[in-house]
């Protein structure tokens, strides 16, 4: 069974958007709105692990010996600080709430993760945690991609209501009714 993301994903989830009637194309919009903000939960929980591995890593590379869990510890607040403004499109949520995580997602974060709390991290090697930065990385990339395709959707969508206001065929009145 697809998920959810697949099936918006998907190329012909859009179809012929200008046969669609006005509530089906709204619903549609607000469905990919949902699935962008789990997604962006998402990214920013990668993002958060990644900065963890990304200090360790330069504190490695630094001098510093492996092992030195209170040093890390220590370093959380100002590591996840580190990311006020996340670079991105810039767009603020339509939906305040986290949203749900597509559970294929969430089991491929915890595939990489595993084990790997910010407990375990000083006692991995360099190798392990160069390959877990990598994998996190890429993750976060594949995430990336899957938002800007929902973007693509969404800036659609709202295209598609933005002309049918500008041409008359709907109405604010009909918003009321």
């Amino acid at each position: 069974m697809a998920s959810q993301l697949d099936r918006i994903l998907d190329p012909e989830y859009l179809g012929d958007l200008r046969a669609r009637p006005m509530p089906d194309v709204r619903t549609m919009r607000s469905e990919c709105q949902e699935v962008e903000t789990g997604l962006s939960y998402l990214r920013r929980l990668v993002q958060g692990r990644l900065d963890i591995v990304g200090v360790e890593l330069q504190r490695r590379r630094d001098g510093g010996a492996p092992g030195e869990l209170s040093s890390l510890i220590a370093e959380l607040p100002e590591i996840l600080a580190d990311r006020i403004r996340a670079p991105g499109v810039g767009r603020l949520p339509q939906l305040m709430a986290p949203g749900e995580i597509e559970p294929e997602l969430e089991q491929r974060l915890e595939a990489i993760v595993g084990g790997h709390d910010v407990e375990s991290l000083p006692s991995l090697s360099d190798d392990e945690l160069n390959a877990l930065h990598d994998e996190l990385e890429q993750f976060e990339r594949d995430v990336s991609d899957h938002r800007r395709a929902l973007f693509d959707r969404i800036d659609a969508l709202q295209a598609e209501i933005t002309r049918r206001y500008r041409t008359g065929e709907a109405s604010v009145e009909s918003l009321l009714q």
